[in-house]
């Protein structure tokens, strides 16, 4: 048995869960809060309870030091040669990683280089790492990248119909992202259904405040609505999703932004809190639906509707689907959206089930038996599949 530490770090924010592998048992799990600014919030899970402490905590490098510590101070190991594997998500692998790599300093340097796809997630995903390989040098660690899943579409899919050079010269393509939760899901409905991935035409809905869909046939995906950038797709919390790209420059006519200021409105001020005007929590909307509120009634609609369309045009990209899954926050447990999102698709052979839909956050099918087409909650669990790439590359 080996002991390996999942690490999701943010620009702010470092996630972790220890797990006892192979057996895949979680020993504890935890989260640092608010790093680099005041009153910053260190939670940890000992026992099944939780315990917070709140200082503060500079950078990256002071936070992994006050977890691993913890680890030992609690109890949860006597010492860090327990540690055997150390895994680490990164957003953007680019077309140099189609698959979880060992880091090695050249690794580092091809992360550092790849930042400039994603300025605001590579750049700390990369402090996390150093940090952790300044205070366990010789433990191995795994880079598991969000894009790697989806280096399996096909040119017709993620390229775009730009001059080929802008391809060639700057590598710019869809790379798509969530792909560790949908390869997760993917697997998973496999096992829930008895067949072999390789057999299966699926659509994953992963949900949450960031949201993507992605179209996997075989066990690969050939499809997804993120892009470039993580902007692109559905709309989302915040997120506008696709637009037309000329309404950049008119915003900027109109309002005297910069690009860069329309880029941070269609990021951070657009997606459901931009149409409802008041929340991007899908909680907050639904509430507010509830109780006559015609802009969040509108809000629900263009989200789950802009969903809609993709399952339609991904079925039709795969001649069919045998089940759908939702995950995620949202995915995993807002009955309404779910709702919303299937209705209407009897015509493709789902049919599903107004009183099973009722689940929220754990495993279950949708469908009524006899439906073709399955619909399955399937709980995400990426820091697990992180565990398992340690487990096959570095133990």
């Amino acid at each position: 048995m080996s002991k390996v530490i999942a690490i999701n770090a943010g620009s702010s924010s470092l996630k972790f869960q220890l797990f006892e592998m192979p057996s895949e048992d979680v020993i504890t799990k935890g989260l640092v809060e608010r790093i680099g600014l005041t009153d910053s919030v260190f939670t940890i899970s000992v026992n099944g309870e939780k315990v917070t402490e709140i200082s503060d905590i500079p950078d990256h490098g002071l936070a992994v030091k006050i977890l691993l510590s913890k680890l030992i101070d609690l109890g949860i190991i006597e010492s860090f040669d327990e540690i055997t594997g150390i895994g680490h998500r990164v957003v953007h692998g680019g077309e140099k990683f189609n698959d979880s790599v060992l880091i090695t300093d050249e690794v580092i340097e091809q992360l550092v280089e790849l930042s400039e796809l994603a300025p605001l997630h590579n750049p700390a995903n990369i402090v996390g790492i150093k940090a952790f390989k300044e205070i366990l040098p010789n433990v191995p660690a795994v880079a598991v990248f969000d894009t790697a899943f989806h280096q399996s579409m096909p040119e017709k899919s993620f390229l775009y119909s730009l001059p080929y050079e802008y391809y060639e010269d700057y590598g710019i393509r869809k790379y798509g992202f969530h792909g560790t939760s949908h390869k997760y899901v993917s697997e998973r409905a496999a096992e829930l259904l008895g067949r072999p991935v390789e057999q299966l035409r699926l659509i994953s809905c992963h949900l949450g405040n960031g949201a993507s869909i992605a179209a996997i046939e075989g066990g690969k995906s050939i499809d997804t609505s993120m892009g470039f950038t993580p902007l692109a797709g559905v709309a989302m919390g915040t997120r506008s999703g696709n637009i037309d790209p000329a309404l950049i420059p008119f915003i900027m006519e109109k309002t005297g932004k910069s690009a860069d200021e329309v880029l941070e409105v269609l990021n951070k001020r657009s997606g459901i809190l931009g149409v409802s005007g008041f929340s991007s929590d899908l909680r907050d909307i639904e509430s507010a639906a509830t109780e006559g509120n015609e802009r969040a009634k509108l809000a629900l609609e263009v989200f789950a509707s802009r969903i809609h369309k993709y399952i339609g045009s991904y079925a039709a990209r795969m001649f069919g689907v045998d089940a759908i899954i939702f995950t995620a926050g949202i995915g995993e447990n807002s009955d309404t959206i779910r709702a919303r999102v299937l209705q209407g698709l009897e015509f493709m052979g789902v049919y599903w089930d107004p009183a099973l839909n009722k689940v929220r956050g754990k495993e279950a099918f949708l469908n009524y038996p006899h439906s073709p087409v399955k619909v399955i909650v399937i709980p995400t669990n990426e820091e697990v599949m992180i565990a398992r790439d340690v487990q096959k590359l570095a133990l």
